[in-house]
């Protein structure tokens, strides 16, 4: 089941994203911000945050919102899944759901920025498989060696 975010969510998304062995701290750090950000203001401005849930358990979220200064560009900012129910489908319910808003909120086009980075290839994967395609590379955005790859999908 997926619902949007309460505030009550927020300590166990800090500890899905944590999970995925993915993110860096300064990341998590982030992710703490934008979903307090969210809680306190941004949800009036059109962001969206969803929790996904099995068993009474938030396993999953995502989070994006309309990109300022553009015609109905939006960004999907954050997507995890508990690491343990990857590649279970979770991720694509997710992704499938804010794509969906996003058109039903009259956007035309979806951008996600990744890195690099190896330990984020199942991730890049992820989102070839789902229709997108890498727009932009920015070598060494990040640090030294690790590029920023922004991925596009038109929405229809």
């Amino acid at each position: 089941m997926l619902r949007p975010s309460q505030p009550a969510d927020s300590r166990a998304l800090l500890a899905i994203a944590e999970g995925t062995g993915v993110f860096k701290p300064i990341e998590i750090q982030a992710l703490e911000e934008v979903l307090s950000d969210y809680h306190a203001h941004e949800h009036a401005n059109g962001h969206r945050c969803v929790t996904a849930w099995q068993d009474d358990s938030p396993i999953g979220f995502a989070y994006w919102a309309p990109t300022p200064m553009t015609d109905r560009t939006w960004h999907l900012y954050w997507i995890a899944v508990r690491r343990d129910l990857q590649s279970l489908g979770w991720g694509a319910r997710l992704l499938a759901d804010c794509e969906a808003e996003t058109l039903a909120a009259g956007g035309r086009l979806l951008l996600i920025e990744t890195s690099s980075l190896p330990s984020y290839e199942p991730t890049r994967r992820f989102y070839t498989r789902h229709g997108y395609e890498t727009s932009t590379v920015i070598r060494d955005f990040y640090a030294d060696g690790d590029d920023l790859l922004v991925f596009r999908k038109r929405l229809r």
